[in-house]
């Protein structure tokens, strides 16, 4: 099972998200270096399927976002299917709920030593309050990805997706067991994009992110991996 970083360039998750794997390849080439992790996402997997993860591994270690939800026996299924692909980090939603969380923490545990981390997503970081009402949640998003975070640590979940913002209020809530991965982040200066609740890359581990998700200001500068080691440079030891 992959442990929490204990260096800077070992915080940063590079997101490569593009929907061919020769696209992803040639990005991925000179950021691995500079990074800890690789993100592969829906896109990309949708695109490319199990032959993406084998593509990147050999590059650095892989976080397979594919934000599960389904019934328990399904994602079970599916983290009994893709644990032995041999990605680090698996993401499910923690909406969900418990049992489907339990489910798929039985599922993973079958890969043995090699597992894959257990990553429950909170609330998106493209969701404000204003979303979180129109699909029928009172809660602002601090007060809904704590209880979420609660429940799904609670439930199996080896490490949490929040915002930024909420980085801080899960710390107080829940100390340091659950690791927590952060996208969100946006270097001072960066356009947001679709983003709603965002730090800096700084802000984010000083508040006590393990690690740290960026992708565009990464892959959509003119050099990619000086894009990379400027990031790292920034992140507190």
């Amino acid at each position: 099972m992959l442990p929490r970083p204990t260096t800077p360039k070992g915080r940063l998750i590079v997101a490569i998200d593009t929907p061919t794997l020769p696209r992803a390849e040639a990005l991925a080439g000179p950021i691995a270096a500079e990074a800890g992790l690789l993100k592969l996402g829906l896109e990309l997997f949708c695109a490319a399927g199990p032959p993406a993860l084998a593509r990147l591994r050999p590059l650095a270690p892989v976080f397979l976002d594919v934000k599960l939800h389904d019934i328990p026996n399904t994602v079970a299924g599916a983290i009994g299917t893709l644990a032995p692909l041999g990605a680090s980090m698996i993401t499910i939603h923690a909406a969900g709920g418990p049992a489907m969380i339990a489910a798929a923490r039985k599922a993973a545990e079958a890969a043995g030593a090699a597992r894959p981390l257990l990553l429950a997503v909170t609330v998106l970081t493209s969701i404000d309050a204003a979303t979180l009402r129109a699909i029928g949640v009172a809660a602002d998003p601090v007060e809904q990805v704590v209880r979420l975070a609660r429940m799904a640590f609670e439930a199996g979940a080896d490490g949490l997706v929040c915002s930024p913002r909420e980085v801080a209020p899960i710390r107080a809530a829940l100390g340091q067991g659950p690791c927590l991965v952060v996208p969100g982040i946006r270097p001072a200066g960066s356009e947001i994009g679709d983003q709603a609740r965002v730090a800096t890359p700084a802000e984010a581990v000083s508040d006590g992110a393990d690690w740290i998700v960026v992708g565009r200001p990464i892959t959509g500068a003119a050099d990619p991996a000086a894009a990379a080691r400027a990031i790292v440079a920034s992140l507190p030891h």
